[in-house]
């Protein structure tokens, strides 16, 4: 903040600029002015915030300076020096919006008292200043919201603002001409600088060096930085705006992610651009961290498996019946990632494969849980996101699942058996002996079947039967898989034996159940 001081007397002048330390008072001392004149003639360029001026000056007297220099720069802050009297001349100066006026004889500290109430006087219109740009800045984000979101056009008032905005940003016009420039939305995602906060440091300092750089008017958003952008042959195309972006990337030794809407020649086609560029700015995690991407790079994505397969949930609930940490990081970082990289995903095809391992965590977990006769987790499994390393999500989520069951194992006596019923009922397709299950839990066969009996209630082989005969009534009644496929998906390879005993457990043949149930 400056300030000036303007007396005739070269005295006065010294003092004030000796007696007192102006710049630990955070004030820049200009060079002070030996008349009236000459101090209007540097004003204009000088612009000090405050002026220390005297009363009575040979040629043009302070209050005369005061009101010109109120029609030239009105929020400087005029601090009037008088004699004793001029004390009705500096009444009538305070009247006319001089901010104070002080004795040539007050002592530094009273001047000191002055020059810092009009320096609270500056600051605090800046801090008015600032919130009505914060208030109108806010103003035009909203309408610029609408606009993108097409529900602009019922507010004529708004529309012809935010197009005057435009056009003082030089985005909607060509430059020297007038006529309406085509536009295009521009989507910005950048990386390197750590988590939060560090990541909106990062996006607000890549915001800095755009508006330098491009014709645009840009938008903050909490995942990406929106730019509108002026498009011109040359310069923003999508060469252009590449070299821009190397340019941030290599001030800001950081990684960006742009996604490029279609060129648009209208401000009310700008939200067919943004909705292109957030399908484009929806596969960042498909097509890599850094560059910038167009409808022509996914429009040739038709889109990948979305389901995991049965093999890849049987490998899943071997895993997670094992409590094996890393084992499980590896395998799903193997299967997210090949995922990513498949050339054809789609983030909802992504989005869905990653969704089955959290259903195919749940349904363990659910069988696993029923083997001790707990309430089943009713909760629905997490929704996965393609932000950051969806891999850790996933891992985080198994990781949960799996400890969910096996913490509840470690004061149980008999927690094997809970872990043998489980393994049982994973396992129901194969031919699973009694001897394979206690090797599984490292117990002795002998023990085992006796420790089974008592905590279950049934045999083994009972056990098995009934686990693969509820098995078989629920694919009865939720497919129509043919009698032999049930048999085959139960661990019976003689569909006569398979038939034998499911009469003997419901009374009727698997065909007979079935038209039953749709009866």
């Amino acid at each position: 903040m400056k300030i000036m001081i303007v007396d005739d007397e070269v005295i006065i002048r010294r003092g004030l600029c000796t007696v007192i330390d102006w710049k630990e008072l955070g004030l820049e001392l200009l060079p002070p002015a030996e008349s009236a004149e000459e101090a209007l003639e540097r004003i204009p360029l000088e612009k000090p915030h405050i002026l220390l001026t005297d009363i009575r000056m040979s040629g043009m007297d302070g209050i005369e300076l005061a009101r010109k220099v109120g029609e030239l720069l009105p929020d400087t802050e005029i601090i009037i020096l008088t004699g004793y009297d001029d004390f009705g001349y500096a009444q009538q100066a305070l009247r006319e919006g001089v901010t104070d006026y002080l004795l040539k004889t007050s002592r530094p500290e009273e001047i000191i008292k002055a020059a810092m109430k009009a320096k609270q006087n500056v600051m605090d219109k800046w801090e008015l200043i600032k919130q009505d740009h914060r208030q109108q800045a806010a103003l035009r984000h909203q309408w610029l919201e609408r606009l993108l979101q097409g529900s602009l056009q019922d507010d004529p008032m708004a529309q012809s603002q935010l197009s005057d905005w435009f056009q003082r940003s030089h985005i909607n016009r060509e430059p020297g001409s007038g006529c309406v420039a085509a536009m295009q939305v521009l989507l910005i995602a950048a990386s390197g600088w750590g988590e939060a906060p560090f990541t909106g440091l990062l996006q607000g300092a890549v915001e800095n060096i755009l508006v330098e750089l491009l014709p645009c008017v840009s938008l903050m958003h909490q995942d990406y930085l929106l730019l509108i952008v002026r498009h011109e042959a040359g310069f923003t195309d999508e060469e252009g705006l590449k070299r821009a972006l190397k340019r941030v990337t290599d001030t800001l030794k950081c990684s960006i992610f742009a996604a490029l809407g279609t060129i648009v020649s209208s401000e009310e086609q700008l939200q067919d651009s943004y909705r292109i560029a957030k399908e484009v700015f929806s596969y960042q995690g498909l097509l890599g961290t850094q560059g910038v991407f167009t409808q022509a790079d996914i429009e040739v994505r038709s889109g990948s498996r979305s389901v995991c397969s049965d093999k890849e949930e049987a490998e899943l609930t071997a895993i997670l019946m094992s409590d094996n940490a890393t084992e499980l990081r590896h395998w799903v970082n193997h299967k997210v990632r090949m995922q990513l990289e498949d050339t054809a995903a789609t983030p909802q095809t992504v989005q869905g494969y990653l969704q089955s391992l959290m259903i195919a965590g749940h349904r363990w977990l659910e069988r696993a849980r029923s083997s001790r006769q707990e309430a089943v987790a009713t909760e629905a499994p997490p929704v996965i996101t393609l932000e950051g390393r969806p891999e850790d999500e996933v891992f985080k989520a198994l990781m949960t699942i799996m400890s969910s069951f096996h913490q509840g194992l470690e004061h149980n006596r008999y927690a094997y058996v809970h872990k043998a019923v489980a393994y049982i009922r994973d396992n129901l397709d194969q031919a699973i002996s009694l001897q394979q299950v206690a090797g599984f839990v490292h117990v002795n066969p002998n023990h085992f079947s006796e420790v089974f009996k008592r905590e279950t209630g049934y045999t083994y082989i009972e056990f098995v039967t009934k686990e693969r005969m509820k098995r078989a009534i629920e694919i009865l009644q939720s497919t129509q898989a043919k009698v032999s496929d049930v048999a085959r998906r139960v661990g019976y390879e003689d569909i006569k034996y398979f038939t034998q005993q499911f009469k003997k457990h419901t009374g009727q043949t698997p065909s007979e159940f079935r038209q039953g149930s749709k009866d």
